[in-house]
């Protein structure tokens, strides 16, 4: 589990209340924070098994994010059942997410979801990717995306 706060309401000592004001974590789950200067945020996170992964992952794609060659800076990644979604437009973060996914398919159907609840047109953006894909699922980008890369 994770959240992103901007850098001027994260309070280290209420790094917890910030994580509990998003998910439901156990009593015993250990809570820290990375700092993302670039997005001045700072992206609090729960110690508890696969949520690390999640972290790390969401953590090395922010790290990334700026490599996206366009204005409208889209990077995806899945590892496993999960896809990472990372979203800016220029210098402003608007979405840092995970979900839980079956198949391609419904990876997807958040993408869309993400870019369109953003208002981002599909069609004049480059959605750029952080793990392999495969070449039917690349051909299935092209088909609503103005381009697809590798970074």
């Amino acid at each position: 589990m994770f959240t992103l706060v901007p850098s001027n309401f994260f309070d280290p000592e209420k790094e917890r209340e910030a994580l509990e004001g998003v998910a439901q974590l156990e009593a015993d789950c250990a809570v820290r924070h990375i700092d993302i200067p670039q997005y001045d945020a700072v992206l609090v996170y729960s110690l508890d098994g696969d949520s690390v992964i999640s972290t790390h992952e969401i953590a090395g794609m922010l790290a990334r994010l700026p490599e996206c060659p366009a204005y409208n800076k889209i990077l995806c990644s899945i590892r496993g059942d999960m896809l990472h979604i990372a979203i800016a437009q220029g210098k402003s973060l608007l979405l840092a997410n995970c979900f839980r996914i079956q198949d391609f398919t419904t990876a997807e159907y958040y993408i869309f979801l993400a870019v369109k609840s953003l208002q981002i047109n599909p069609e004049v953006s480059t959605i750029c990717w952080a793990s392999d894909l495969e070449p039917a699922q690349e051909m299935s980008l092209y088909r609503y995306f103005k381009s697809v890369t590798r970074i």
